[in-house]
């Protein structure tokens, strides 16, 4: 399938890499690579969007836990092990890079969006969310497991962007419209800043219409 691809192509992204968009275009080369473009394309339009909605939950995460247990709240909350190790991953990162005395806001811009997201899970229900971690959200009255199971999703498909694999083939509509729906969660007024500069829906539609070519 791959010989087909142009040479530089190859070299460049590598055959494994270029034969799953093959695959997903039924063999057909120039849709291919039409796909992958479009890929690269679709993943930085949601950058900004998942940007926001990362920096936004975990600020508003931390501001909440650390109203009860301070500004380092992780030294006096009972994380859990995996907890404890991203937390002192983080602070690692940052003494590495020089730092004697590690700031609260340093530690927080190293945490991961998995790690804020399973803030969230079952395991921290009756410690986080019910005494505090609703708060985060002040538009939502659902459930925290519908919630947890939405960021996750979101968590997923970052993790994708950022590592420049393939997203085409996700439902990204969906995907769209629920990063919108949990940071309206969250911060009705950051939305419509945001979409007002977002530029995913034009990028989609030019593979959702008529004239799409793969």
């Amino acid at each position: 399938m791959a010989e087909e691809l142009p040479d530089w192509m190859l070299h460049a992204f590598s055959e494994p890499r270029l034969n799953r968009y093959l695959r997903a275009t039924g063999g057909d080369a120039a849709a291919a690579t039409r796909l992958y473009w479009w890929n690269v394309e679709a993943s930085a339009a949601l950058y900004g969007p998942l940007h926001c909605l990362e920096v936004t939950l975990r600020n508003a995460l931390h501001d909440r836990i650390g109203q009860r247990y301070g500004a380092d709240w992780w030294d006096a909350f009972p994380l859990n092990g995996n907890g404890r190790r991203l937390v002192a991953r983080a602070r690692r990162k940052c003494e590495e890079r020089g730092m004697r005395s590690v700031p609260a806001d340093s530690v927080v811009a190293e945490l991961s969006f998995g790690f804020w997201a399973s803030l969230l899970s079952r395991g921290y229900d009756r410690r986080l969310w019910v005494p505090i971690l609703h708060r985060a959200f002040p538009h939502y009255s659902g459930r925290r497991g519908v919630l947890y199971d939405s960021l996750w999703s979101l968590v997923l498909l970052r993790n994708r962007v950022m590592h420049h694999e393939p997203v085409h083939h996700r439902d990204l509509a969906a995907d769209h419209a629920k990063i919108y729906r949990l940071l309206g969660y969250m911060s009705p007024e950051l939305v419509k800043e945001i979409q007002a500069l977002d530029r995913f829906p034009s990028v989609l539609a030019r593979r959702n219409g008529p004239d799409s070519r793969f």
